[in-house]
């Protein structure tokens, strides 16, 4: 099989496979690529395969002829419980495992120039209850897949921008939300309505700059993404059915200790409460559905990634990472964020690639995120008796990723 058919067939098995929940930093992911997710998500001063456009692009004119395709068995673990007169614990885990592929693919057009392409997904908004506060069966989901085609150019040998075109197709599902009929606007766009989707375009852009021979710096920004209504879900979501995906950016730093280890720190912003029906809270006095409807109260997030990479030998290289994100649900939100109980702040990685041959690598990675809760005040289940809501998360992945050297 040539290049160009290994490059065709294996986009078109990304582009295939369900890109289901990993909800680490909200439901951002805490990383993209299998080296970066051993790293604690560190990469916008460190790229190290054809995934670096998801995080900066200016990185891929550092990687190479390459292609890498990896999956992730993502495991989360979300629950909620009812306290008061309506006391109950419940289960957010009708489906509990996920496979998330990745693939990226990189050319090198002369020495300071590239192509390139990496197709990655966001989701996390996942829960299947078969009881619930709100009636059996009641859950969502929400998908997003990027192909994010992208240009790189070296602007001097320390200096390189980049950019990507974020491609998005996106879809989202709702079941068992019947009781929230009173409160929406369009009830019969409320739940219930099968899988819809949306598309939008958007861009990344990047830069990374080679300070001294030892430390690197670098900066990426996506700008808020326009997407398509759900129209399904008018009743749902706030702006008749919105679900736009917000801003982020940040800026790292990769210290080279000693030849054989690299330490890299990223901090990150995702603009979380710029997004009316993810950042609308139960006080906003609107109906579902409306512009000023209830969301989930989600808040601003910045995420802190520390990263240790170090070459043990000729044929082998480990990794460790810590990952940390400010609490972006308050405890007067918690209800509704039974569906989406993304609140894990701490995740925990590890990695490592072995060298199969000169042009061959295989990579791994751990991650476990540390069990979160959030105990909702007095009130946030008024629709169980006025009693309080409180939501609970922790997570498990592992991830395996082939790479070749073209």
């Amino acid at each position: 099989m040539n290049q160009k058919q290994i490059v065709l067939s294996v986009l078109a098995a990304a582009l295939l496979s369900p890109l289901m929940a990993n909800a680490t930093n909200g439901y951002f992911s805490h990383g993209y690529g299998i080296k970066a997710k051993g790293m604690g998500g560190v990469g916008i001063a460190l790229p190290q395969d054809s995934l670096a456009a998801a995080t900066n692009p200016a990185g891929m004119v550092m990687v190479g002829d390459r292609i890498d395709l990896g999956v992730d068995l993502f495991v989360p673990n979300r629950g909620a419980d009812i306290t008061g007169a309506a006391a109950n614990t419940y289960s957010g885990n009708g489906k509990s495992n996920f496979l998330i592929p990745e693939f990226g693919y990189n050319k090198m057009m002369g020495s300071d120039m590239s192509l390139g392409v990496a197709v990655y997904g966001n989701g996390g908004m996942n829960t299947t209850y078969t009881a619930s506060p709100f009636g059996p069966n009641a859950g969502i989901n929400l998908e997003q897949l990027f192909i994010a085609p992208t240009w790189a150019m070296k602007i001097n040998p320390q200096h390189s921008i980049g950019v990507s075109l974020n491609l998005v197709y996106q879809t989202f599902s709702a079941t068992g939300l019947a009781a929230f009929a009173p409160m929406s606007s369009n009830a019969a766009a409320l739940t219930n309505t099968g899988t819809d989707s949306s598309t939008g375009i958007g861009l990344r852009l990047g830069w990374t700059g080679e300070i001294t021979p030892e430390f690197t710096m670098g900066a990426t920004y996506q700008p808020k993404t326009k997407m398509g209504k759900l129209n399904k879900y008018a009743g749902l979501f706030a702006e008749q059915g919105g679900f736009d995906i917000p801003a982020s950016y940040g800026i790292g730093f990769a210290y080279k200790m000693m030849p054989s280890t690299t330490m890299a720190f990223d901090i990150e912003k995702i603009d979380y409460g710029n997004v009316a029906s993810i950042a609308n809270s139960n006080a906003a006095g609107g109906a579902l559905g409306m512009s000023n409807g209830s969301g989930f109260g989600w808040q601003n997030m910045t995420v802190y990634k520390l990263g240790v990479s170090h070459a043990w030998n000729d044929a082998w290289t480990v990794r460790a990472g810590y990952n940390h994100n400010n609490a972006q649900i308050p405890n007067t939100q918690t209800l509704f964020n039974v569906l989406a109980p993304g609140v894990v702040q701490d995740h925990l990685t590890l990695g490592a690639t072995w060298n199969v041959s000169k042009d061959n690598e295989l990579s791994f990675s751990y991650m476990h995120a540390f069990k979160q809760s959030v105990s909702g005040t007095a009130g946030t289940a008024g629709m169980v008796g006025g009693t309080a809501a409180n939501i609970n998360m922790y997570q498990d992945s592992l991830g395996v990723a082939y790479s070749w050297k073209l």
